[in-house]
């Protein structure tokens, strides 16, 4: 199995093989523009910039299962990151990441790679390094800032 074999809703309702991003490095992460680790869209925006032109794609999947912190509706997500945060990496229509109700691409992401207690997604901004081939490579927490993912992305860019 691979991350390609799953598909995920645009905020506009459409739907997206992720076979899109075959040949990418990817690095999906849950988001929430209320959440104390917002300013890390700018540390992705920033990974986004410096690396898409060399194959990395930055996927962010709101989710508002922590505390509320994603409380707005998908086009106003979009809106208050592109203003907010500048950003122009693609986001998804809102998810849930842990619970019976999570994604299928949010149960497979934790299977292939736990957390140091459990694999349920611990906060917002977790991430997710994929290779090209669509396996999952890393798990970051959310305390993880986004520059220092840049190596680890550096050398699968380059594989």
């Amino acid at each position: 199995m691979s991350v390609h074999q799953f598909s995920v809703l645009e905020p506009s309702g459409n739907e997206l093989s992720l076979e899109h991003y075959k040949g990418n490095v990817l690095l999906i992460v849950n988001t929430a523009t209320k959440c104390g680790f917002a300013p890390q869209f700018n540390g992705l925006e920033k990974l986004y910039q410096e690396y898409s032109e060399n194959g990395l794609a930055v996927l962010g999947f709101p989710c508002n299962q922590f505390m509320g912190q994603e409380p707005v509706s998908d086009s106003e997500m979009e809106e208050v990151c592109k203003l907010n945060f500048g950003v122009t990496f693609p986001l998804f229509a809102k998810i849930n990441v842990n619970g019976s109700d999570a994604t299928p691409l949010y149960k497979y992401l934790k299977k292939e790679q736990k957390g140091l207690l459990s694999s349920e997604i611990k906060w917002n901004f977790t991430k997710f390094l994929v290779d090209k081939e669509g396996k999952v490579i890393e798990r970051y927490g959310p305390n993880v800032a986004p520059k220092k993912i840049g190596e680890d992305i550096r050398k699968l860019l380059l594989d």
